[in-house]
């Protein structure tokens, strides 16, 4: 996994990935909470040690932190079949390209350790 951390003067810190993994630099950059970055980290330590999914739901995507990976699915891809079927008439179709990304807490914890330290050192 691929990934800049970037300071940006107009919209603040920006996460950019690689093409397999940019939901997850959306939804750092856009759907977490900089306040709660840190309480997440302990939320996702916590969870190694037991059965449960922890399910953080955004205005555009949805986290879900099982004991052993990060799944992070666009709204868009629950959109029901016939929602997107009015719009085969004008050649228009749901790219699911990028609306999918997972990730194993290998590469995650750090990542994201790494961020919350990129976030605090403003």
């Amino acid at each position: 996994m691929e990934y800049q951390f970037i300071r940006d003067p107009l919209s603040g810190f920006r996460a950019r990935f690689n093409d397999e993994h940019a939901l997850i630099g959306r939804w750092l950059s856009e759907e977490l909470d900089h306040n709660s970055v840190r309480v997440l980290i302990s939320q996702l330590e916590a969870l190694s040690f037991q059965k449960e999914e922890l399910i953080l739901t955004g205005k555009e995507i949805r986290a879900t932190f099982t004991p052993q990976e990060a799944l992070f699915e666009s709204h868009a891809l629950f959109h029901e079949s016939e929602d997107v079927m009015q719009y085969q008439e004008d050649a228009l179709a749901l790219d699911e390209s990028g609306m999918m990304a997972i990730c194993g807490y290998e590469d995650f914890m750090p990542m994201l350790k790494e961020w919350a330290e990129f976030i605090r050192a403003k």
